[in-house]
């Protein structure tokens, strides 16, 4: 197995995961917290498929966007007064593995836009389309 196809298939799995994590927090108390879980966790596990069969940079990005946003918006509201809840939120076991796995994927995610990039790697690129 070539070095982008191992890293796409680890990025996967680290979204994979992080999407499973919080489609596992369901329901919750609040409607909108419902919805962003649901929403970004069936997103997240989608991303599995664009992140293995190579659909394009574009949809890299997408995802690289899609899951800062995520990181971001944990980030913001767990600083106490935030402007999204109000008051700083808890940080748990769960909260910290998520994140770990979402870093991860942009970390994953980043380097493989960079290979891809590279004229190095571009021979020995997978076109799975």
């Amino acid at each position: 197995m070539n070095k982008i196809l191992l890293i796409s298939i680890a990025a996967a799995i680290c979204t994979g995961i992080a999407g499973i994590l919080h489609l596992n927090m369901l329901p919750t108390n609040n409607t909108n917290s419902t919805i962003l879980f649901l929403v970004g966790g069936l997103a997240q596990v989608f991303w599995i498929v664009p992140t293995v069969r190579n659909w394009g940079k574009i949809w890299d990005y997408i995802g690289i966007a899609g899951t800062f946003a995520f990181v971001l918006i944990w980030v913001i509201t767990r600083i106490p007064e935030n402007p999204i809840t109000g008051r700083g939120g808890m940080v748990g076991d769960m909260a910290i593995a998520i994140e770990v796995f979402q870093i991860a994927f942009i970390v994953l995610l980043g380097l493989l836009v960079a290979m891809k990039s590279s004229k190095k790697h571009i021979e020995n690129y997978p076109k799975n389309k």
